[in-house]
């Protein structure tokens, strides 16, 4: 028999994440506590990218709406949640945390398009943002800026993923570049949709990557001293994600027809340098 705890680390362990990386340095409680929770996203984002009928996705995602208002009345069901709310008073993890994440998912299934970048940051900050806060929180947070810091670095690296999936999103019928910036590029969403690369398209991914690389900077610059022992996990991430984004401006954004990753080994190697470093 599974026990909730051994269910949040091999979901936490098998989805091969730069995040993992990141836990393995942490304390007990605080490496518990994170798991769970990212293991909580994990399993509301694979309602949205495995599940083929959007309404049966509605579906789950309404059934995680409920689990999450129960179990915060003390009548966790899933394994997940069971995993989760024994750490949510230690490191105040709270309801509005786990439904804005699904309200994020949420916006997956009732939009594939972003007309310009305030919306596509609006669903930056469901997904990643307020991720990005609760985990700062677990990590150890002094300063109120600590917050301001991780909402920018939960951008960064979203805007990131964003970069490196525009293919396998376009798979899916999905395009998160903003359409105005589409239109500034002379890019037509139907290449993007056909792998069609061209110098338009390599401008408009060389200005998304630019916007990353300056929300990454804004990010560390937000950090105050006082937090940044603790936040070495997110600084972590951090690395490893601003690496990825690296490769693939090296690789000239051939992004529409492959995944450019990060081998296991590198992340970890990212990760040991980091907690070195301590930047």
């Amino acid at each position: 028999m599974t026990t909730p705890e051994q269910y949040v680390q091999e979901k936490a362990a098998a989805s091969g994440s730069s995040f993992y990386y990141a836990f393995l340095f942490l304390p007990a409680p605080r490496r518990a506590a994170i798991t769970a929770f990212y293991a909580f996203c994990r399993e509301v984002d694979d309602v949205v990218d495995e599940v083929q009928d959007p309404s049966v996705a509605a579906t789950k995602l309404a059934w995680w709406r409920k689990e999450v208002v129960s179990s915060f009345n003390g009548l966790a069901t899933h394994p997940v949640m069971k995993a989760l709310m024994p750490h949510v008073a230690a490191f105040d993890i709270r309801g509005e945390h786990l439904l804005a994440v699904i309200e994020g998912c949420q916006m997956d299934l009732d939009q594939s398009r972003y007309l310009d970048f305030p919306g596509l940051a609006r669903y930056c900050h469901l997904v990643a943002g307020v991720v990005g806060e609760v985990a700062s929180a677990i990590f150890g947070r002094t300063e109120a800026a600590t917050i301001e810091y991780a909402h920018k670095l939960g951008l960064a690296m979203q805007l990131t993923n964003i970069i490196r999936d525009v293919g396998d999103d376009a798979r899916r019928g999905r395009i998160y570049l903003p359409v105005s910036e589409l239109q500034q590029f002379e890019v037509k969403a139907q290449e993007i949709l056909n792998r069609g690369y061209s110098d338009r398209f390599t401008a408009l991914m060389r200005f998304q990557a630019e916007r990353a690389h300056r929300c990454y900077d804004e990010a560390l610059a937000l950090l105050p001293e006082a937090d940044r022992r603790a936040q070495k996990p997110g600084l972590m991430m951090a690395n490893i994600y601003r690496t990825l984004l690296r490769e693939i401006e090296a690789a000239n954004f051939q992004v529409l027809h492959q995944r450019i990753s990060l081998t296991p080994l590198r992340k970890l190697w990212i990760a040991l340098r980091t907690n070195w470093r301590g930047r």
